[in-house]
C-alpha cells in the first residue's frame, strides 16, 4: 500500500523551490579539496574506489524521473537510493543499486515518544521490516516524535518501550532500525532526539544490533559541531549517515563550513560498513553536484 512518506520528507525539509535553480551553471567547479579525477560536467561515469558505501536520497531529485535518476546514481558509482518506496524498488535494482532505506513507522512530528501511538507503530513496524527484508532493503527509518511538553526522560522511556517491542523482529529479518538525530532549532522545532547523547541513551538502553543510529551531519552539525569527535566516540551506535552542507543543507562545497572530504576519510578509517548516504539539495545542476560529492568523499 502506498504511504505518504515521500511527501512528509519533501514537506519536512523545504526543499523542491530551488533544486534545478542554477542549472547554468552547471560546469563551475565549487567542490573544496576534490580529488584529482574530478572532471566538472554530467558526462562520463565517475569510477568510485574508496572505503565508502556511498548513496543518495530521493526526495532531493525528485523533479528527476526516477528511472532517469537511477540510471545516473549508478554511472556516478554511488550504490543506493535511500528514502524511497516499494514501488520504486524494481527500478532501483535494475540499475544495480541497493534500496538502502525506507520507511519504518512514524513521523518526525508523530514517532516512537507517544505511547498511544505504540500499537500502530508496531504494525507499521511488522509490516515494513518484514517487507524490506524480503526485499533486500537493510535499514527502516524512524523518528522519536517532538516533545509536546514531554520530558526527555519520559520520552526515552516511551522510545525505548516501542523498540523493545520490535527489535525482535528487526533482529529475525536483519533489518536496522535507525532513529534519526535531527536539529530542533532550525528545521524540526521542539524534536526530541536532537541530540547524539540523547539517541545514544535511547539505543543503548534498547541494546539491540538492530536498532541504531541515523547520524545526520547536517542536522547535528547546527545543534552541536565537534562532528569528527563526536562520530569516533559513537561510532557503535550509529548504523547510517546523512550529509548535507550548512548552512542550507545544499551541496557540499565552499559554500559551507565543514570539510566533508576530512569527515569522510574519518568515518572511513572506523571500519564503517553501513551507508554514507547524501542528502543535500542541489542549487546548481543536481547531478553535477552529486558527482562531485560523490568524488569528494571517495577516500
Amino acid at each position: 500500500m502506498k504511504s505518504n512518506y515521500v511527501d512528509r520528507q519533501i514537506s519536512r525539509r523545504r526543499m523542491l523551490s530551488t533544486t534545478l535553480r542554477g542549472a547554468g551553471a552547471a560546469a563551475m567547479f565549487h567542490a573544496m579539496s576534490l580529488p584529482a579525477e574530478f572532471t566538472a560536467g554530467t558526462q562520463g561515469t565517475g569510477k568510485l574506489n574508496g572505503r565508502l558505501k556511498q548513496s543518495v536520497c530521493r526526495w532531493c531529485y525528485n523533479r528527476i524521473p526516477m528511472e532517469d535518476f537511477a540510471r545516473a546514481v549508478s554511472e556516478i558509482g554511488l550504490v543506493g537510493i535511500d528514502l524511497i518506496e516499494p514501488g520504486d524498488w524494481p527500478i532501483v535494482k535494475k540499475y544495480g543499486l541497493t534500496p538502502t532505506m525506507t520507511a519504518g513507522a512514524g513521523t518526525i512530528a508523530d514517532g516512537c515518544n507517544r505511547k498511544d501511538l505504540h500499537d500502530k507503530l508496531e504494525k507499521d513496524f511488522n509490516e515494513n521490516i518484514a517487507r524490506a527484508a524480503q526485499n533486500g532493503v537493510p535499514n527502516v527509518i524512524t523518528f522519536s516524535g517532538n516533545r509536546r511538553g514531554m520530558s526527555d526522560g519520559e520520552g526515552i522511556e516511551n522510545c525505548v518501550a516501542m523498540l523493545d517491542r520490535v527489535k525482535g523482529v528487526a533482529e529475525k529479518h536483519g533489518v536496522t532500525i535507525c532513529v534519526e538525530l535531527l536539529n530542533s532549532k532550525v528545521d524540526h522545532k521542539d524534536y526530541m532526539c536532537d541530540h547524539t547523547a540523547w539517541g545514544v541513551e535511547l539505543v543503548s538502553r534498547v541494546n539491540s544490533p538492530r536498532v541504531k543510529l541515523l547520524y545526520d551531519i547536517y542536522h547535528m552539525q547546527i545543534m552541536e559541531g565537534d562532528v569528527i569527535r563526536t562520530i569516533r566516540q559513537n561510532i557503535q551506535h550509529i548504523a547510517h549517515f546523512h550529509t548535507g552542507g550548512n548552512p542550507g543543507r545544499n551541496e557540499l562545497d565552499d559554500t559551507q563550513e565543514l570539510n566533508w572530504r576530512t569527515i569522510a576519510r574519518a568515518i572511513a578509517d572506523l571500519g564503517f560498513k553501513g551507508y554514507f548516504a547524501h542528502e543535500f539539495v542541489p542549487k546548481r545542476d543536481p547531478l553535477t553536484s552529486l558527482r562531485e560529492a560523490a568524488l569528494l568523499c571517495n577516500v
